[in-house]
């Protein structure tokens, strides 16, 4: 599996996209069309999540392992999206801007694994799909909340809504990834 790697120059755009998308979206103002000639930027391989924070505080996070466009245009979906339409919280408001803190994930492609427990925790991610029913854990979250290689598989199952051991079952397909972390410096 290969890490995703990025020039500091195409993280720091594509962090000032997310935050020029959000204040956008949240300000109900016309979208900026970004053009760049960052071949980075341009790479359609890289899945991407956005998160969003207030302090510490979690205000949207929405992204994709599987992207069909370009790694800008997926940070601007997922941004969007992370904004106003995170079911697990209520969209951001305009008087919120300056507090949120834009976190990105850039993924690697899913790779199919065999021998989930062989998966490095804070190395891996975790992505769990058994018929209809998919769940997918960033890296970090493990590392978060300190969790085993199996204690992660886990969860993901239970995110999934899967009974705790479905990783281990034959039809069940688990792939991991890497993301590349960017985190909006603090103002």
């Amino acid at each position: 599996m290969v890490d995703v790697h990025l020039p500091l120059e195409s993280q720091k755009r594509l962090i000032e996209i997310a935050r020029q998308t959000l204040e956008c979206v949240v300000r109900r103002q016309s979208s900026q069309v970004f053009s760049d000639n960052d071949p980075y930027l341009e790479d359609s391989s890289y899945g991407a999540f956005v998160t969003l924070f207030k302090q510490d505080e979690l205000r949207g996070c929405i992204g994709i392992c599987t992207p069909s466009n370009s790694l800008r245009d997926t940070v601007v979906e997922m941004t969007e999206a992370a904004a106003t339409r995170d079911p697990r919280v209520k969209p951001i408001r305009a008087d919120e801007l300056e507090r949120i803190h834009i976190d990105i994930s850039v993924l690697s492609q899913l790779d199919k694994t065999t021998e989930p427990l062989s998966l490095a925790v804070g190395r891996h991610g975790l992505h769990v799909a058994h018929g209809r029913k998919r769940a997918v854990f960033l890296p970090q979250v493990a590392v978060e909340y300190e969790w085993d290689m199996r204690k992660f598989l886990e969860e993901t199952c239970i995110k999934a809504d899967l009974p705790k051991d479905a990783w281990s079952w034959p039809d069940t397909v688990v792939s991991s990834f890497t993301a590349l972390c960017i985190k909006e410096e603090k103002k």
